[in-house]
C-alpha cells in the first residue's frame, strides 16, 4: 500500500493505493486515526485500491466510529470496484459516505462544517 494525503481547507484527503490488508492496514489505521487526531475531517480517495481484506475494512469502521466520537466528518471518494465489492458485503456501503468525486466529498464537508 502506498499513500498520499492532501490538505485542502480543514479536510485532509488521504489517496490510498494498492492492497490494504493485514500486512499494511495497521499503516493506514495510524495515518487515520493520527490525521483525526489532529482534528481534521477526512476523505478516503480509493480508486486505485486494488484490494482490501478485512484488517482493511476495520481500519476504515475505526476511523469512522473516531470522527463521529470527534464530531469530524469521515467518508469514502471515488472507490474501486473490489473496494464496493466488500464493502457492499459487509452491508458497511450503507453506514459509510461515499462521494462519486473528491469535490463531492469536499462540497459535503463544507456543508456540514457550517451548520
Amino acid at each position: 500500500m502506498e499513500y498520499k494525503t492532501t490538505n485542502v481547507d480543514n479536510t485532509i484527503i488521504i489517496t490510498l493505493t494498492g492492497e490494504i490488508d493485514l500486512q499494511t492496514s495497521p499503516q493506514a489505521r495510524e495515518l487515520i486515526l493520527k490525521t483525526l487526531k489532529n482534528k481534521q475531517h477526512v476523505l478516503v480517495e480509493m480508486s486505485a485500491v486494488e484490494y482490501i481484506d478485512s484488517s482493511g475494512m476495520a481500519s476504515l469502521v475505526e476511523g469512522f466510529q473516531n470522527a463521529k466520537v470527534r464530531e469530524l466528518y469521515f467518508g469514502l471518494v471515488n472507490i474501486s470496484e473490489a473496494t464496493r465489492q466488500v464493502l457492499a458485503l459487509a452491508h458497511l456501503d450503507k453506514i459509510f459516505p461515499i462521494f462519486d468525486t473528491v469535490d463531492d466529498g469536499l462540497a459535503i464537508v463544507n456543508m456540514s462544517a457550517s451548520e
